[in-house]
């Protein structure tokens, strides 16, 4: 199955109360263990790719790891470049293969955010590739993206509304209170926010910092609409942490391969744990 815009399943997922996870890929062992979850979940699913990711994979080494996951599993599989800054780098993506991209342009104002996400939109929608835009400041530190929490700023409905409205993105995401990273304190989620919003928009919204949340308001978020939730960090940490065991255990080991698969399958726990939360299962 070739990999597809998320346009395929988002809006079932909004219909259905459900969500679709985001899984970043940082190399060939991330990839290998969400696709063998989702497999197992019978799930669609989203791989995001940052572009310090990119550039640390490359392009074509990318596509083609996202090209052969979703060959393998024929499972609906968007590839997703994740906080995409510029119009270039998009566009570079989609003439690559990436079937979805996302434009961050929460860093410039509320007016400049509407005209360059427009410019994406308008050229992604013409080769059939979904749009992710961005409306507020998400705090926590994801790749090269910082944010102090005091800089975090939450999305006004009002302009969230009006951001979809002109700009025809296929799911937005707003600032409601989660934050890149792990939580160093108390999770509070705006849950009002997403309500207003997912009320007067047919599009889902979606849910930043999904790593470190309770389970009790992951399920709140998607009732409130959330129709997509991203997940990086809870990998990353389940994967260093599977390596420094195998390491701790025995500093000998130099073969990449017994340290790798421990990772891969701890991983894999973490995925296969957050398709049944988001309540995904089975709807590829």
């Amino acid at each position: 199955m070739p990999l597809v815009s998320m346009s395929e399943f988002l809006p079932q997922a909004k219909a259905g109360k459900y969500a679709i996870g985001q899984f970043n890929m940082n190399n060939l062992e991330f990839a290998q263990a969400i696709t063998d979850a989702a497999i197992e979940e019978n799930s669609p699913f989203i791989f995001g790719v940052s572009e310090g990711a990119l550039k640390y994979m490359g392009m074509e080494y990318t596509v083609a790891i996202a090209k052969a996951a979703a060959e393998k599993s024929g499972l609906p599989i968007a590839l997703h470049l994740d906080h995409g800054s510029n119009f270039d780098i998009a566009m570079k993506c989609i003439r690559a293969g990436f079937s979805s991209v996302m434009f961050d342009g929460s860093h410039h104002s509320f007016e400049d955010n509407i005209r360059l996400t427009k410019e994406v939109v308008k050229a992604a929608h013409a080769m059939g590739v979904s749009v992710e835009g961005e409306l507020g400041t998400i705090g926590g530190v994801e790749d090269d993206l910082s944010v102090d929490e005091a800089d975090a700023k939450l999305a006004k409905p009002e302009e969230a509304i009006r951001f979809y409205e002109e700009t025809g993105v296929d799911c937005l995401a707003i600032a409601v209170g989660t934050a890149h990273g792990m939580y160093k304190g108390e999770v509070k989620i705006h849950f009002d926010i997403i309500k207003e919003v997912v009320a007067k928009i047919p599009v889902p919204v979606v849910l930043h910092g999904g790593s470190g949340v309770p389970d009790d308001m992951i399920r709140e978020a998607i009732q409130s609409g959330a129709g997509k939730i991203n997940v990086n960090t809870e990998n990353q940490v389940a994967c260093t942490a599977a390596i420094r065991d195998v390491l701790g255990k025995n500093d000998s080991v130099i073969d990449p391969r017994k340290y790798l698969t421990p990772a891969r399958d701890a991983m894999k726990a973490v995925v296969r744990e957050k398709i049944r939360l988001f309540g995904s299962s089975n709807k590829a």
